[in-house]
C-alpha cells in the first residue's frame, strides 16, 4: 500500500528522534504553495506500512510530481550536481535512522552527532587531506569494535550540515526557490541532531556542551583590563582590552565572541615573551566569534595574555556599549551606557561571552572633563591623558578591580549626569539622571534602594560584596531595567518618581522594579546561573523576592493579593499554549535567549518558588537560600544546586518534587468529582490548553500538586497530588476549596454547583481575597477552553457585582475583557450588548466610589477608583464621560491640577474615544511637550485609543518616526487592539513596513516580538491565522520565532472558543436584555 505525501508537511511532523519517526511514515495529503502563489501537489509515494526502516529504498519506487522551479522541495529526489548520481534524502535520512539504531545498540550513542555521511565538498576535503576512509558507508551494517572505530575515525571531520546537504541548499539559493522550504529544511534539520557538526563549530571557535554553542574550553579568561574612549561626534568609540588567559589545554589557537567591533591589532604572549604580534583572524558571523591562530602552540598551564585595539560603534539599538539621547535646553545631547544581557557585551568589546566564564574587570574610561564616568566599581585614580581621538587632554577614570563576574553584569556610562546620594545604607548609594530631568524625583528609589540593600543583607545573611551601589535613568532603554553588579540601569519611568505627577500603580511599579534589580545583586549576580537554560534562577527569585519585599515595606499595599492576578496569570495565560516552553528552556544559541525573557521564566519561576516556600515553610525556605548563596558565593549553579540547598535545609526530597515543574512545559487542570461519597472527592489533573484540543502524548506529565484544602477548620496543606487520580476525605462538604491563596500552578474545575455555593461562600465572608480573585480567573480560563460555557462565567461575573475589593474587581473585569477581545470581530449588535453589560456591572461601583482623590488617599482606594473610572467610562457610562471631558477641558485651557495622575490615562482615552482631531492633538503636544517620561509615556499611549482612519493612520505613523523613541515604539500600538478596526489596521502596518519596523526593532533584540505578537495576536479566526502564516511564509523569523507561534496559539484558541460558545453568549446577553433581535 502506497500513499501521496508532502515532504514539506511531512517535515512539519518530525519529532526530535529520527528512529521514533522513520520505523512509520504517516500518510498525510496535502497540497504545497509554489512561489508563484501556484497550488502544486508535491507527492511521493512511500511505504506506509510497518516495514523495517533499513529496507532498501529503489529508485523505481519513486513517483514524484513536481512542476519545474515552482516550488523546489528540500525531499524531493535529484540528481547530485556535480556526480550525476541520483540522490534521495529520505532514503538518506532513514540510512541515518539506521546509524542512530547500530550506535544505540553499541552504546556509542553520544558520538553520533559526529559521524554522518559528509557531503561532497566535506569528502574533497578529506581526501585533500589524506583523511577518507573508504568503504564506510552510513548505509553499511559494520557492528562492534569496526563501528566504533569507523565512527572514531569520523570524529571531527564534518564539513557540511548535519544532514550533509547545505550544498543543494546553496545550489536551490542560486536559483528561483521556494525560501519557505529551504527554512523549513534548515530548521528541521537543526531540531533533528541539534546544530552544525564539530568541526564546523571548532573552525568557527566554537563547541558542543549538552547541544550548546559555547566556546572551546582550551582557555578560560581570568582578568580583564579594559580602555575605552567614546567619540560622540562620529558615534564609535576606540579601546583597548588585555585579557589574562589560563591556559587549560595546548593550543594554537583562541577562540572569543566579538560582534560589530573592527580590530585593529591582536598580540599574545606568555609569561612576558611574546609568541605573535600579527596571528590570523577568522571571523564566524553566525557564532558571533572571532578565532585568532597562531603558528607556535602554548602549552597547558601556561599563563597567557591576548591584546587586541579595536573600534566599536556607539550604536542605536540599545545593546553593547551604545548612545542614548535627551533633549535638554533645547539641544540633543547623547551620552554612552551600556547593555549587555544576555550576549551584548560582545558588541562592546571582545570576550568570553558566556555566563560560566567569570573573571576579574579592571575598567579604565577616557572622555571630556565635564563628564561624569561610572562603572561597576568605585573609581580608583583619575589622571590626564591626551585623546588618542582628539588630540586633545582628556581624563582616564580608572575604576577599582571588580570580584569575579560574568560578561553580562559588566556596565559603564559616560555622560553629563546629576546625582542624589544616601548614607543610610553601609555603603554609598546614588542615583543618577541627565541634566533635563529632575534629580529629585529620584528620592523615593534612593531611599528605598538603602533600605532594601539593609534588609536584603539580614534576610541572606550575606554583606552586598562591593563598596557603592548606583542607579541611574537611563533616556534610551529596552528593558525595564537591568542588574549589572553595582551599577543598575533603569528606564526613567522606572525609577524617577514624581508624586505629583504619577498615581499609586506608578509607585508601586516602581519599588516592585527597584526591589527586584536589588534582589538581582545576590541572585544572578553573586551566584549567577551556569548557562541561559538557568535564567529562571535569576529572574524567578527576583521576580518572589521582590513581592516579599514589598509585603514586608508595604504591608497596606497588599501585593500577595495582586500576585494572584497579576504574576500567577500571566504565566498561566502564556502556560496554556501549546507554545510554551518548560521554565528551564534548553538554550543552544544566542539568537534563542531573548525570547525566554518572558512570563515563564520570571512569572511562572516565582510562582514555582512561592509555591516551594508555602510547602516548606517561609523560614525553612529562607534558610536554604542562605545556604545556597553561601556556599556558591562568586560561583556558577544549576537548577539542581538550589534545589540541593532546599533539601539540607528541609529535610524534604525538593529536587524530586520540583525537577517535574521545571523540566516539563504547561501545568494541570484539577477537576473536583463529588460524586462518589458523602465525605470523599476524587480529584483527577490533566494537562491544561487554552485551545482545548491536548493529545494524549502532550498529557503524560503527572504534575505533584499541592491541593491546598481550605474548609472552615482552617487550611490544610499537606495533601499532594501526584497520581492522575486520587480520593481524598472532606471533613464538610458544605464548605471546601482547593488552592487556598491560589498558590498552586494549577486551574481547578468544579461542577455548577460547587462553583454556586462557592459563590455564596464568597458573600459570607469564607474565602479570601486571593481564593475569590483566584476562583473568578479559573472559571473564566476553563470556560474559554471549553471545560464549561461562557455564559458560565458571564452569569458569575454577574453574581459579584456587590464585591467590595480591588483585586477582585481587576479580575472581574480582565475576564469580560478577554470576552470582548474574542468576539471583538463579531457582529455590532453583539459586541454592544457585551459593552452594555459591562456597563451595567461597573457604573454604579464607579458612581459610588467617585473620582476626587485626597493628598492620604489609601494605596488600594485609589487604585480602584481609577480601575472604576477607567471601565465604566470606556464602556459608555455618559456621567463618567461627561467628567472626563470636563476635566480635559480644564487641563488643556492651563489647569494641569484639573486631572488626578491616577486617571489621567482613562480620561485622554476616554475623550479620544468620543472626541476627534482637536482631542488627539491636545494629547499629542501633552506628549511632545510634558516634563515628565511618566506624563508623556501615558499620552503616547493613549493615542491608541482611536477608531476613526484618519486618527488611526497618525498614531500608526509614530512608531517609526523621530517623535517616538526606539525603546517606546510600542506604546501607541497597544490601544489599537481594543477594536476590529485597529486590529486590521495594525496588521496593514506591520506587513506594508516591515523593513523599516526590523531596522527601528533588529531581530536579535526582545522589541520585535512585542510588535510582531500586537500585530498578530488579535485576529479571532481560522482565516485570519492563515492570513497571517502565508505572509510570513519565506520570511525568516528568527529571533520572534517563539513570538510568532504564541500568537497563532492565541489566534487559534479564540477561534475554537468562538465557535463553541458563539450562540451561548448570544442567548445569554439576551435573557440579560441586553441583546435584542433574532432569538428573543
Amino acid at each position: 500500500m502506497t500513499a501521496q505525501v508532502d515532504y514539506v508537511r511531512l517535515a512539519q511532523t518530525l519529532p526530535p528522534r529520527l528512529l521514533k519517526f522513520f520505523a512509520r511514515y504517516p500518510p498525510l495529503v496535502t497540497s504545497a504553495t509554489s512561489q508563484r502563489g501556484a497550488s502544486t501537489a508535491v507527492a511521493t509515494s512511500v511505504p506506509t506500512s510497518s516495514a523495517d526502516p533499513t529496507a532498501d529504498h529503489p529508485e523505481s519506487m519513486l513517483q514524484t510530481t513536481l512542476a519545474p522551479s515552482d516550488n523546489p522541495n528540500p525531499f524531493k529526489p535529484h540528481k547530485h550536481p556535480e556526480t550525476g548520481r541520483w540522490h534521495d534524502p529520505i532514503y538518506s535520512l532513514r540510512r541515518q535512522a539506521d546509524l542512530v539504531k547500530m550506535a544505540k545498540a553499541n552504546g556509542i550513542e553520544d558520538l553520533l552527532p559526529y559521524t554522518m555521511k559528509g557531503s561532497l565538498v566535506g569528502r574533497r576535503r578529506r581526501e585533500e587531506q589524506g583523511l577518507r576512509v573508504k568503504g564506510t558507508g552510513v548505509g553499511q551494517r559494520v557492528k562492534g569494535k569496526a563501528w566504533e572505530r569507523t565512527m572514531k575515525t569520523r570524529l571531527g571531520r564534518r564539513k557540511e550540515a548535519m544532514l550533509g546537504m547545505p550544498a543543494m541548499v546553496q545550489q536551490w539559493k542560486q536559483g528561483p526557490v521556494h525560501l519557505a522550504s529551504i527554512a523549513l529544511w534548515q530548521r528541521t534539520a537543526k531540531d533533528l541532531m541539534g546544530i552544525l557538526m564539530k568541526d564546523d563549530l571548532l573552525a568557527a571557535g566554537v563547541e558542543l556542551s549538552q547541544g550548546r554553542e559555547v566556546l572551546p574550553s582550551n582557555v578560560k579568561p581570568i582578568h580583564y583590563r579594559l580602555t575605552l574612549e567614546p567619540n560622540f561626534e562620529k558615534f564609535t568609540y576606540e579601546g583597548e582590552v588585555v585579557i589574562d588567559l589560563d591556559v587549560k589545554e595546548d593550543t594554537t589557537s583562541i577562540s572569543l565572541n566579538t560582534l560589530e567591533l573592527d580590530i585593529h591589532s591582536t598580540r599574545i604572549s606568555v609569561s612576558g615573551n611574546e609568541i605573535s604580534s600579527s596571528p590570523n583572524l577568522t571571523y564566524n558571523e553566525d557564532a558571533q566569534t572571532t578565532t585568532i591562530t597562531f603558528d607556535k602552540s602554548i602549552s597547558a598551564g601556561s599563563k597567557a595574555q591576548l591584546t587586541q585595539t579595536f573600534t566599536g560603534q556607539l550604536n542605536d539599538k540599545m545593546a553593547g556599549f551604545y548612545r542614548s539621547s535627551y533633549k535638554h535646553n533645547g539641544t540633543t545631547k547623547y551620552l554612552a551606557t551600556t547593555q549587555m544581557e544576555p550576549t551584548d557585551a560582545r558588541r562592546a568589546f571582545p570576550c568570553f561571552d558566556e555566563p560560566a566564564l567569570k573573571a576579574e574587570y579592571t575598567i579604565t574610561l577616557i572622555a571630556d572633563k565635564h563628564l561624569t564616568c561610572l562603572s561597576n566599581m568605585d573609581q580608583l585614580s583619575e589622571t590626564k591623558v591626551q585623546s588618542k581621538i582628539s588630540g586633545t587632554e582628556k581624563k582616564a577614570v580608572t575604576f577599582r578591580k571588580t570580584p569575579l563576574m560574568s560578561t553580562y553584569l559588566l556596565a559603564f556610562i559616560v555622560g553629563e549626569l546629576n546625582c542624589v546620594e544616601t548614607n543610610d545604607f553601609r555603603v554609598p548609594v546614588r542615583v543618577f539622571a541627565t541634566p533635563d530631568k529632575d534629580i529629585e524625583h529620584g528620592r523615593f528609589s534612593l531611599d528605598l534602594a538603602a533600605k532594601t540593600l539593609d534588609f536584603y543583607e539580614k534576610t541572606f545573611d550575606s554583606k552586598f560584596p562591593l563598596p557603592k551601589m548606583d542607579m541611574v535613568a537611563v533616556p534610551d532603554f529596552s528593558a525595564g531595567a537591568m542588574e549589572n553588579w553595582g551599577l543598575i540601569t533603569y528606564r526613567v519611568v522606572d525609577v524617577l518618581f514624581d508624586a505629583k505627577t504619577s498615581g499609586a500603580s506608578t509607585k508601586e511599579r516602581i519599588a516592585e522594579v527597584v526591589q527586584h534589580e536589588l534582589a538581582h545583586q545576590w541572585f544572578g549576580n553573586l551566584v549567577t546561573m551556569d548557562f541561559w537554560e538557568g535564567l529562571w534562577l535569576n529572574e524567578g527569585f527576583a521576580t518572589w523576592m521582590s513581592w516579599y519585599s514589598c509585603n514586608k515595606f508595604y504591608p497596606e499595599w497588599k501585593v500577595w493579593q495582586s500576585y494572584v492576578t497579576d504574576t500567577l496569570q500571566g504565566a498561566l495565560s502564556l502556560d496554556s499554549l501549546r507554545s510554551s516552553h518548560p521554565i528551564e528552556v534548553p538554550v543552544k544559541r544566542a539568537d534563542e535567549i531573548n525570547q525566554i525573557f518572558d512570563a515563564i521564566s520570571y512569572s511562572k519561576g516565582s510562582c514555582v518558588l512561592r509555591m516551594i516556600s508555602k510547602y516548606l515553610g517561609e523560614q525553612t525556605f529562607m534558610e536554604g537560600i542562605r545556604r545556597y548563596l553561601k556556599k556558591h558565593a562568586y560561583g556558577n549553579t544549576k537548577t539542581e544546586d538550589l534545589w540541593a540547598a532546599l533539601s539540607d535545609a528541609s529535610g524534604k526530597p525538593v529536587e524530586k518534587i520540583m525537577d517535574i515543574w521545571t523540566k516539563n512545559v504547561g501545568y494541570p487542570v484539577v477537576t473536583v468529582d463529588e460524586s462518589i461519597g458523602s465525605n470523599l472527592i476524587r480529584v483527577t489533573q490533566n494537562r491544561f490548553l487554552r485551545t482545548a484540543d491536548v493529545k494524549p502524548e502532550e498529557d503524560k506529565t503527572l504534575f505533584p500538586v499541592f491541593l491546598g484544602l481550605r474548609t472552615k477548620d482552617g487550611v490544610n496543606e499537606n495533601l499532594t497530588l501526584s497520581e492522575r487520580v486520587r480520593e481524598f476525605e472532606i471533613p464538610d462538604k458544605n464548605f471546601f476549596k482547593l488552592n487556598a491563596d491560589h498558590s498552586g500552578i494549577y486551574r481547578t474545575l468544579y461542577s455548577p454547583s460547587r462553583l454556586e455555593k462557592l459563590g455564596e461562600a464568597a458573600k459570607q465572608g469564607l474565602l479570601s481575597v486571593e481564593d475569590r480573585a483566584g476562583m473568578i480567573a479559573d472559571a473564566g480560563a476553563l470556560a474559554s477552553s471549553g471545560y464549561g460555557k461562557t455564559s458560565g462565567i458571564l452569569s458569575l461575573v454577574k453574581s459579584f457585582n456587590s464585591e467590595p475589593e480591588f483585586v477582585v474587581w481587576s479580575e472581574l473585569l480582565s475576564r469580560i475583557s478577554s470576552i470582548r477581545s474574542a468576539w471583538v470581530f463579531e457582529p455590532e449588535p453583539t459586541r454592544d450588548a457585551l459593552k452594555s453589560f459591562q456597563r451595567s456591572l461597573v457604573s454604579s461601583q464607579a458612581h459610588s466610589k467617585g473620582w476626587t482623590f485626597t493628598s492620604d488617599e489609601d494605596h488600594i482606594q485609589a487604585q480602584f477608583k481609577a480601575l472604576l473610572f477607567g471601565s465604566a467610562g470606556l464602556a459608555g457610562d455618559e456621567k463618567i464621560i461627561q467628567a472626563a471631558q470636563d476635566m480635559f477641558g480644564k487641563f488643556t485651557n492651563g489647569d494641569r491640577s484639573a486631572i488626578h495622575p491616577n486617571i489621567r490615562g482613562s480620561v485622554y482615552a476616554i475623550v479620544l474615544r468620543n472626541g476627534g482631531k482637536a482631542e488627539y492633538d491636545a494629547i499629542f503636544h501633552e506628549f511632545q511637550t510634558a516634563n515628565d517620561a511618566d506624563e508623556r509615556n501615558t499620552a503616547l499611549r493613549s493615542l491608541g485609543r482611536v477608531d476613526t482612519p484618519e486618527l488611526i493612520d497618525r498614531s500608526l505613523a509614530l512608531p517609526l518616526s523621530d517623535h517616538v523613541k526606539g525603546q517606546d515604539v510600542y506604546l501607541p500600538l497597544a490601544g489599537l487592539r481594543n477594536d476590529a478596526k485597529g486590529i486590521e489596521a495594525l496588521w496593514a502596518w506591520m506587513t506594508n513596513n516591515w523593513e523599516a519596523i526590523e531596522k527601528k526593532c533588529p531581530p536579535g533584540l526582545s522589541m520585535l516580538s512585542s510588535v510582531v505578537q500586537m500585530c498578530t495576536s488579535g485576529f479571532t479566526t481560522e482565516e485570519q491565522l492563515a492570513k497571517v502564516q502565508k505572509w510570513f511564509e519565506g520570511r525568516s523569523t528568527k529571533g520572534f520565532d517563539r513570538a510568532l507561534e504564541q500568537s497563532y496559539d492565541s489566534v487559534r484558541a479564540k477561534a475554537k472558543w468562538l465557535g463553541r460558545d458563539r450562540g451561548d453568549v448570544e442567548g445569554w446577553l439576551r435573557k440579560e436584555g441586553v441583546l435584542q433581535g433574532e432569538g428573543e
